[in-house]
């Protein structure tokens, strides 16, 4: 088995983690984290690199270094945005009411960035993937089939590869 724990991003200002979100994900590193990881990985965007670093630092494993895949992060932000707005939310049904073109291509996309974390990780290892929200969504759901509510920040759930059959269960 194989395991991948994708989170949201903790509270922001613009493209920096807020003083409460950096406060926030500190306090996941204390409480929250299932180390040891085999790989930390962030989508590139600046809160996302600062969250993976606090956790890493966490973790007591910043001698594992952090992949940027930053095809888990949409070339597409406004449409997500516009998408969100239009329904009141982050759910991604609700989204494909609105734009399923975007949910279905952008599915496709951001679940085989994800497949290929799991691709990397050696049997019986973990990842630890900083993200961002309606997109982790997306990832999951097109790599599992499963969809999960919206994820708040600093929430994120846990995918459980075995023998290419993937399950998805809420972080306790």
């Amino acid at each position: 088995m194989r395991y991948v724990e994708i989170r949201r991003h903790t509270d922001n200002d613009g493209d920096r983690l807020s003083v409460d979100g950096r406060a926030a994900a500190e306090e996941i590193g204390r409480t929250g984290l299932h180390a040891p990881y085999d790989m930390f990985v962030s989508t590139g965007a600046a809160r996302a690199n600062e969250m993976v670093e606090i956790l890493r630092a966490a973790a007591g494993q910043v001698d594992v270094p952090v992949h940027t895949v930053t095809s888990l992060r949409s070339a597409v932000e406004d449409r997500w945005r516009e998408a969100s707005k239009a329904t009141g939310g982050g759910d991604l049904e609700a989204m494909r009411t609105v734009d399923p073109n975007l949910v279905e291509q952008e599915t496709a996309v951001l679940s085989a960035a994800l497949r290929a974390v799991v691709d990397q990780l050696p049997d019986g290892g973990r990842a630890l993937v900083i993200g961002h929200s309606p997109t982790n969504e997306a990832a999951v759901l097109g790599l599992t089939g499963a969809l999960v509510q919206p994820l708040g920040k600093g929430e994120g759930v846990l995918i459980a590869e075995d023998g290419g059959t993937y399950a998805v269960q809420p972080l306790p």
